[in-house]
C-alpha cells in the first residue's frame, strides 16, 4: 500500500543502520545481489526485509518522515509498538518477534527505527483466499485465543501503553475518538455527516462506557494481514503501533459483530472463549461495540486524507461502512435507552467474552 508516511530510505543509509546494528562484518557487500527488498503489505511504516552478510534475514522498520502529519493516535506509534512488544513477550507465549537493536537517536535518518528477525512464514490475508473454509476457521481460532491471552495483560490506568493514563474509560475514550474527529475536521474531511452530530451521538452513548472499570492491554489492529502462519499454527504476530490499555471489546476482530462487511467473527470469537460464539453479548456490551466500530469506521475514512491516497477506493469502501454503522444507532435514537443495564431477555443467556474466559459484561 502507497503512503506519504512511509520513511524510504537510500542504499547508503540502509548500510549503515546495518552497521549500527550487527555491525560493519554483517554489512552486504558490494556484490551481493538483491540483499534488500521493500515489504509492501504495511499502511504506515515502510519495513524492509536485508539479508545480512551471513545469510540472516531481518526486518527493518522505520517510522514516518519527521515532516508528515500523522493522525493523533499515531504519534509515537513505534516507542508504542517496542512497549507492546516487550509486553507481550513478559505475559504471555503469543509469539511475536524480537527487537534486536532500537535506535531513535535521528542521527542516521530523521526518524526512529528498529530491527528485528524475519519471521519465515506466510501472511494470513495473503493466502485466506486460497485457503479451505475448515483451516481458515482454525486459523481464526487460534487468533481468538491469542488475543484473549493478549487481553489478560492488566494495566493501571486507560489509554497509552506508557501513558499518561486516565483512571475512567468513558473519559479515555471519548478523548480518542474526539480526537480522530478534530483530525478529520483540520484536514476538511468530508464524512458525509456533521461533526458536531457524531459528536453529539457519541455523548448520548456514553454511559456503556462506564461499565468499563479494568484496564487491559488491547492490541487493537490484530486483523489478517499482521498474522504470519506456518504448519497450520501462528509463527508471529506483528505491526503492535496502536496497542493501548482500554476495554478488549474494542479489538478490531469483534467488528463483524456490527458490520458483515468485515468478515465472519464466529471462529474469531468461538478461538476466544465466548461458550456458544452466538455473537449474543449484553445490551451495554453491544452498544460499547457499536461506538468501537464507529471509531474505526471513522478512522478509516479520515486516514485515506492523511496517507494522500492516489485513489478514492479505500476511501469510497470506508465511507460506505461509516454510513452503515451510522445505522445501527436508529433504534437508539428512536428513543429507547442507549445503554441498557440488564440482558435483553430472550437473548442467548446474555453472555459475553470475558479476558479471564469467565463471563461478564463486555
Amino acid at each position: 500500500m502507497e503512503s506519504i508516511t512511509k520513511n524510504r530510505q537510500s542504499l547508503q543509509t540502509l548500510r549503515a543502520m546495518v552497521a549500527r546494528a550487527y555491525g560493519p562484518d554483517q554489512v552486504p557487500g558490494p556484490s551481493d545481489q538483491d540483499w534488500v527488498t521493500e515489504l509492501g503489505h504495511g499502511w504506515f511504516n515502510v519495513a524492509y526485509l536485508i539479508r545480512l552478510r551471513d545469510g540472516r534475514r531481518v526486518v527493518l522498520k522505520i517510522a514516518p518522515p519527521a515532516h508528515v502529519e500523522v493522525m493523533t493516535y499515531e504519534r509515537g506509534a513505534m516507542d508504542t509498538e517496542l512497549a507492546a512488544l516487550e509486553l507481550v513477550r513478559r505475559h504471555t507465549d503469543v509469539p511475536v518477534p524480537a527487537v534486536d537493536h532500537a535506535d531513535d537517536s535521528r542521527e542516521l535518518c530523521d526518524a526512529a527505527y528498529f530491527f528485528m528477525p524475519y519471521i519465515d512464514a506466510d501472511n494470513l490475508a495473503v493466502i485466506k483466499p486460497d485457503l479451505p473454509k475448515a483451516d481458515l476457521d482454525a486459523y481464526s481460532e487460534a487468533v481468538g485465543r491469542a488475543n484473549r491471552q493478549i487481553n489478560t495483560i492488566r494495566g493501571t490506568a486507560f489509554g497509552p501503553l506508557s501513558g499518561p493514563g486516565d483512571p475512567s474509560w468513558r473519559a479515555c475514550f471519548t478523548r480518542m475518538i474526539d480526537a480522530v474527529l478534530s483530525d478529520g475536521e483540520r484536514r476538511k474531511v468530508d464524512l458525509g455527516y456533521d461533526y458536531a452530530l457524531i459528536r453529539a451521538l457519541v455523548d448520548r452513548h456514553a454511559d456503556c462506557l462506564d461499565e468499563v472499570t479494568e484496564p487491559r492491554f488491547v492490541e487493537w489492529d490484530l486483523w489478517d494481514g499482521n498474522v504470519m502462519v506456518r504448519d497450520g499454527a501462528i509463527a508471529g504476530i506483528v505491526d503492535h503501533e496502536r496497542a493501548f490499555y482500554g476495554d478488549p471489546l474494542i479489538e478490531v476482530g469483534f467488528t463483524p459483530v456490527d458490520l458483515p462487511a468485515f468478515g465472519d467473527a464466529t471462529a474469531f470469537i468461538r478461538g476466544y472463549g465466548h461458550p456458544d460464539a452466538s455473537h449474543e453479548f449484553t445490551p451495554g456490551g453491544r452498544s460499547r461495540r457499536k461506538l468501537y466500530t464507529l471509531y474505526l469506521v471513522l478512522i478509516m475514512v479520515i486516514e485515506t486524507v492523511y496517507r494522500a491516497h492516489t485513489d478514492t477506493g479505500s476511501y469510497d469502501w470506508a465511507r460506505a461502512r461509516l454510513q452503515e454503522v451510522m445505522a445501527l444507532f436508529d433504534t437508539a435514537e428512536a428513543g429507547g435507552p442507549p445503554c441498557p443495564s440488564q440482558p435483553i431477555a430472550g437473548s442467548a443467556q446474555g453472555v459475553a467474552v470475558h479476558p479471564d474466559g469467565v463471563t461478564g459484561g463486555l
